[in-house]
């Protein structure tokens, strides 16, 4: 699969847990961090998606935990828009290391609502046109 943005990240000791690896939740941290740069290099920063009328709300996420990754570990982040609905959209993400062995891929479902109001709105076409599957 082609990427449509990629991320870097080195593993920090202070995300390693009582195990001797990254800990869980700080995997969620990484996906939101490849999330949050696939919509910076596609021109739709937060204040972009203001002005379109909308916010974006993780409300799933289904990861799978394939390998551990430890302290020093070259971690690349992977984000695809993989579709769309009418008010919601799933991504999919994957974690490598630097041997290329994937440690962790998951999917991701946002919902676009009204930042003022809080109820869900049409995922503009600005985002829709990003989708890999149509």
């Amino acid at each position: 699969m082609t990427w449509q943005n990629e991320i870097d990240i080195t593993v920090r000791s202070t995300e390693i847990d009582v195990n001797g690896h990254v800990n869980n939740a700080k995997f969620l941290e990484y996906l939101e961090w490849g999330r949050e740069d696939w919509y910076e290099q596609l021109g739709l920063d937060y204040a972009t998606l203001r002005d379109l009328g909308v916010v974006t709300v993780v409300v799933n996420v289904n990861a799978n935990y394939r390998r551990e990754a430890r302290q020093n570990d070259n971690l690349r982040v992977r984000t695809n828009l993989l579709r769309v609905g009418r008010t919601s959209f799933v991504m999919a993400q994957e974690i490598v290391n630097q041997r290329g062995e994937r440690i962790l891929d998951a999917e991701i479902t946002l919902v676009t609502i009204d930042p003022v109001a809080r109820s869900k709105v049409p995922v503009p076409d600005r985002i829709r046109q990003y989708a890999l599957e149509r």
